[in-house]
């Protein structure tokens, strides 16, 4: 297997497994279950190797075996992954931890994890000879979508909900996309694009690509493991919107156990979601089989998906791994991003506050060990929501004279 080959040979369906060719397909044509990805891992065992991984792009692409395309040049277009996993001795102190790491995915080129999965879908979609990129999406995946396309010289249309924070509207339209602001919540755009879907010849990445797509989380997973040195942490605290991420996560680590790559279990994953948003924590609390839709109504947009596509399977991963799956409330959410911007200089965006306050009440409810390595999934930048924050900052207005800076801040904290 060459660099351009990858073992990816079928997509299967979730729900009755029947298999069906690597097309353009997202729903089984028997059940209407979702599609995913089938690779040959006695194929990809046969020929990954930690120094093959080192020895490749320092991007997402230096995993291309465990990935369904690999681009002809992986140094084309807007250079995606390899962000910084950032040890957090303060974050871990303040909670009582004592391990704690950051995985600081605002590092990647439209600052948030969805270049990784677009980078994915994009490049299967060039391969299945499409030309128009489209998508859903709560802001994040706007951005990427639009900014990707740009790079590789593809037309691009994105559907957004109108009310979507307006830093995330500004940097999706400044790369000349065609930008739809739709009346309606996320579950409205994205029953919109589905329609769309059906009539016109676009690659929507999260819709008829969504099989390819969602497999760009799974280098989550496989950074990590390098990152550490090739082993495993104890627990990841990642958030949940349709729950592909944290499921696929779940499948990079599996992926490589199953391999060789590296010795263990796979780690506790707990789910973070937002009390205005969080059907699939609410199922778990319930014990549940099955996630009810909710409306959402949460400062964390990007996390605001009602109907979440993956939810069912999120509860079978946090049941597999011993996790869990928590809502926090919007003050925690607001609490969480001061957190980690006053422990870390990490600032994260509404999604890490979720994630980071989960984290807190995990700690606080006694729930991980001293011993044991966390791993914080961080996935976008706090200059997209900044609103969020911005009544909470403190200012100190002062005339440009020694007196009135000392007045301001004290002769006691001077001195000190």
């Amino acid at each position: 297997m060459t660099r351009h080959q990858t073992a990816a040979t079928a997509l299967r369906c979730k729900e009755c497994e029947r298999t069906g060719e690597l097309t353009a397909a997202y729903v089984c044509e028997y059940c209407f279950g979702p599609l995913e990805v089938v690779y040959d891992t006695e194929r990809i065992a046969s020929v990954v190797s930690r120094e093959r991984i080192a020895s490749g792009p320092p991007s997402l692409w230096r995993y291309s075996d465990f990935l369904p395309c690999a681009p002809d040049d992986p140094y084309a277009g807007l250079p995606t992954g390899m962000t910084p996993l950032v040890r957090a001795p303060r974050l871990a102190e303040a909670l009582g931890l004592g391990e704690v790491w950051v995985k600081n995915d605002t590092a990647n080129p439209t600052h948030s994890f969805k270049d990784r999965v677009v980078s994915v879908a994009l490049e299967k979609a060039k391969q299945l000879g499409y030309e128009v990129m489209a998508c859903a999406s709560t802001g994040n995946l706007a951005n990427s979508v639009a900014a990707h396309s740009s790079a590789h010289g593809l037309a691009s249309y994105v559907f957004v909900p109108a009310d979507l924070e307006e830093q995330k509207i500004v940097a999706t339209a400044v790369y000349g996309t065609t930008l739809l602001a739709v009346e309606g919540n996320y579950d409205d755009v994205n029953r919109l694009c589905m329609e769309l879907a059906s009539e016109r010849p676009w690659a929507f990445v999260n819709v008829n690509v969504r099989p390819y797509y969602s497999e760009g989380s799974k280098t989550l997973a496989y950074e990590v493991a390098e990152q550490l040195g090739w082993s495993l942490p104890d627990r990841c605290v990642v958030p949940i919107a349709s729950g592909s991420l944290y499921t696929k996560i779940s499948r990079g680590f599996r992926d490589l156990i199953e391999t060789g790559l590296v010795d263990g279990e796979v780690p506790r994953l707990n789910g973070a979601q937002s009390a205005g948003c969080g059907p699939v924590a609410a199922a778990w609390d319930a014990g549940l089989d099955f996630v009810a839709p909710v409306k959402p109504d949460t400062i964390a947009k990007s996390l605001a998906i009602g109907n979440p596509a993956d939810g069912v399977f999120a509860l079978d991963v946090a049941r597999a791994t011993g996790g869990s799956i928590s809502a926090v409330t919007e003050e925690e959410i607001v609490e969480g991003i001061e957190l980690l911007a006053r422990t870390t200089g990490i600032f994260a965006e509404t999604a890490g506050g979720v994630t980071t306050a989960t984290l807190a009440k995990l700690a606080r409810a006694g729930e991980i060990g001293r011993d044991e390595r966390v791993v914080l999934y961080i996935t976008g930048d706090g200059l997209k929501t900044l609103d969020a924050v911005a009544s909470r900052v403190e200012r100190h207005p002062i005339q440009p004279t020694v007196a009135s800076f000392e007045q301001a801040v004290g002769e006691a904290r001077l001195i000190a």
